[in-house]
Formats: C-alpha cells, sequence, structure tokens
C-alpha cells in the first residue's frame, strides 16, 4: 500500500519494513507482503500514510546528467528534483542512466510502476543511439540472436542502421528487457562506443516532441485503454 500510496518504490518499502519503520495499527511490521485495508493504519516513522490518490501518469524528457534516483550520496543532480513543484511525489518506471537521454514514465502509484517494468509485460523499449566507430549493418545483426557480455544473457535485439559518416553513426534500437546498461553494453561488445543514448518510446508511449527537460501527464482516458485497464466505479 505505501508503493501505491506513492511514499515510495516497492523495493524502498521493503528496505524501510526490514529497518523496523512502518507500523500497522501500531504494531512493527515484521513480514515482508504483510497485507493491510484502507481502514488500517499504516506509518512510517510515526508519520501517517494517507490514503492513495488516484493513479496519474506522465511523460518526462529526461535531460542527461541528471540521475534517477531521490537522493544521490555523490551529490548530483536528480531527476525528482528538477521536476515541476506542484507536482505530487512520484516514481520512475525503470531508470534511465545518468548519460541517456529521453522518455521516462513517471507514476503517484508505485504498483503501477513495478507492473509496467516488469520484463513480462513483453514492452518494447525503442531508443536512438549515436555510435563512434565503422558500424556496419551486418554487425548489428550479431544482436539478433541474443548475446551474453560478461556472464550476462541479453535476449534478441534488434538495431536497424540509420545513416553513417566516417567515424559516427546513428541506429535505431529495440529492446524488450531493459537490462542494466543493456543499449552500452551491447554496442562496446560489438567494438562501437555510444556516444548518445536516446529513449523513444516506451510501451505504447512515445516522446514524440515533447521538450528536453518537459513534463506533460497523459490523460488517465488515454492510458487506461493503452494498458487494457478499466476505470473503477
Amino acid at each position: 500500500m505505501m508503493a501505491r500510496a506513492g511514499v515510495c518504490s516497492r523495493r524502498d518499502a521493503e528496505k524501510l519494513i526490514a529497518d523496523g519503520r512502518v507500523a500497522l495499527n501500531g504494531e512493527i511490521v515484521r513480514e515482508q507482503g504483510t497485507k493491510a485495508t484502507t481502514d488500517d493504519l499504516i506509518t512510517v516513522d510515526g508519520n501517517p500514510v494517507l490514503e492513495p490518490e488516484p493513479t496519474r501518469l506522465w511523460r518526462f524528457h529526461k535531460p542527461a546528467g541528471l540521475v534517477t534516483t531521490h537522493r544521490d550520496e555523490k551529490g548530483r543532480p536528480t531527476v525528482f528534483a528538477n521536476l515541476p513543484k506542484t507536482m505530487p511525489r512520484v516514481v520512475s518506471v525503470g531508470r534511465l542512466d545518468v548519460n541517456s537521454e529521453g522518455l521516462l514514465l513517471l507514476t503517484n502509484d508505485g504498483a503501477l510502476a513495478r507492473q509496467l517494468e516488469l520484463p513480462a509485460a513483453g514492452w518494447q523499449r525503442k531508443y536512438r543511439v549515436r555510435l563512434f566507430g565503422k558500424v556496419r549493418q551486418e554487425d548489428l545483426d550479431r544482436l539478433k540472436k541474443g548475446r551474453t557480455v560478461d556472464r550476462v544473457k541479453y535476449a534478441p535485439v534488434t538495431a536497424e542502421l540509420e545513416r553513417a559518416k566516417g567515424m559516427y553513426a546513428w541506429a535505431n534500437v529495440t529492446l524488450t528487457e531493459g537490462k542494466n546498461r543493456e543499449v552500452k553494453r551491447l554496442m562496446e561488445s560489438l567494438g562501437f562506443k555510444v556516444a548518445r543514448l536516446i529513449r523513444v518510446q516506451y510501451g505504447p508511449f512515445h516522446l514524440g516532441h515533447l521538450d528536453e527537460g518537459a513534463v506533460e501527464e497523459i490523460a488517465p482516458r488515454i492510458w487506461r485503454e493503452q494498458l487494457g485497464i478499466k476505470k473503477k466505479k
């Protein structure tokens, strides 16, 4: 319920419980996955967790240089500190590396975020990638059968060469897993360096012409339709 209320992600909620900071009706919660109803009182550090607000979803055009976290131990600027002050507390659907750009989905519902980022959803992530090196389509085609890099197995990836000039090229990459630094590691395994990485699509949602640093709410009717979720009566 804490994730659903947008207090934190499910992973962070599990840590709060493990640290003994969560109470249910005055009793410290000891077990992960403890169920609660809307009639129960949940507190974190003694502060009540309010009833969840209606679920909302936003598109954010993440600039390079922002960390996708609420707090960064290195003191780097974060995505959430750069959102409009009028927005409620939100969590991200997956992450983008500090140097990556493009579409980042945000929601006030941690449970929805978890649902959308699970590999089982089978959603495609699409990127435009600027590569350094002599790139040929036959090189990129080696990713179609899947690849193992440093003992990490990656599912098949589609990479289409858009254009090449000299030692630089642009390619369009489509994947479904979205493992940590997947595009960069796969390209490096082919001998190419990623100079720029822009996510342009996440599932049915597109970056479109959203300005860098801009955030735009997706109408509930649209995202519910895309996700096949019926509005509760």
